[in-house]
């Protein structure tokens, strides 16, 4: 008979997280574990131990290798998130990670995204068929893997999710940044903004589109840390268009709702925008310019 371990906090907020992670409601899990809600709180919350052959069935349950329930918070660094400092630089090109995403230099040009294959495939099945609607197998598919092949990547699809929307907020914080740091005045520095986000969600249409349609499925911890991004980009137009009124050079009587009208603009580009067509990213930007100028009271 296994004999309970001490109560441990880390144990207990690991085996939270990765529940939350997985859709679980915390009576759910209990119920398959066969324990009471309040006995699966106390070990999530550190107060109660928990058996090394408990821990072997709750990783079973939430899908997940038995050491990953160790690791604090259940976390892990996912392929395809990379340090910000590991970066590789061509001659005549802009430097990237080795993930393809912007780092600094020219934050008009795009190359390709360097996805390893489970997660191209990943990006390909939630676009097409959302988070909720591809699983590991149908994923493992696409890649021309088999699903334990993919596991090799990844360990579960939640972390293929996570680390997509990673790379997508990560490199347009980065374009952003660029493009902001570019414009002399508020009223260049909105036009820049504006047009970094037109470029990026054309360029990018796939990663704009999930960041638009599946921050939703994320848990708690991880949408916070996201959403902070997306805020912060948000922040950085609704400063300059609120500094271009004060300066005289946008009229707007509401600079926030105006500034968000905008930025709303530009993230609905994926739902629409198809590569190939008559207008290209670079036309579709510099039109989008010109729209946000004139909804923001351009004199």
């Amino acid at each position: 008979m296994s004999t309970p371990a001490a109560p441990s906090p880390g144990l207990g907020e690991s085996i939270r997280r990765l529940r939350t992670a997985r859709g679980l409601s915390l009576r759910r899990l209990a119920e398959q574990l066969q324990v009471s809600p309040g006995t699966l709180s106390a070990i999530e919350n550190g107060h109660t131990g928990v058996s090394a052959v408990r821990v072997a069935r709750i990783a079973e349950l939430l899908d997940v290798p038995v050491e990953r329930v160790f690791r604090p918070g259940g976390s892990r660094l996912a392929p395809g998130v990379v340090d910000r400092t590991e970066v590789t630089t061509t001659p005549g090109t802009r430097p990237t990670g080795p993930d393809g995403v912007f780092v600094a230099g020219d934050w008009r040009r795009y190359g390709p995204l360097q996805l390893d294959p489970a997660l191209a495939a990943a990006l390909a099945a939630f676009v097409e068929v959302g988070y909720h609607g591809s699983t590991i197998r149908t994923i493992a598919a696409r890649a021309g893997l088999s699903v334990s092949g993919l596991y090799h990547y990844y360990e579960s699809k939640y972390d293929m999710l996570v680390a997509l929307l990673d790379l997508t907020m990560r490199d347009l914080d980065a374009r952003v940044r660029a493009a902001r740091a570019e414009g002399v005045d508020p009223l260049e520095r909105v036009g820049l903004v504006v047009e970094c986000l037109a470029l990026n969600h054309s360029h990018r249409r796939q990663t704009g589109f999930l960041g638009a349609s599946e921050m939703r499925s994320l848990a708690p911890p991880d949408y916070a840390r996201l959403a902070a991004v997306r805020r912060a980009q948000q922040q950085a137009l609704d400063d300059e268009v609120v500094t271009a009124v004060a300066a005289g050079q946008l009229t707007t009587a509401a600079p926030g709702d105006a500034a968000r009208a905008v930025v709303t603009m530009c993230t609905a580009i994926p739902q629409w925008y198809r590569p190939g067509g008559p207008t290209s990213p670079e036309q579709l930007a510099a039109q989008y310019v010109g729209f946000a100028l004139d909804l923001l009271g351009r004199p």
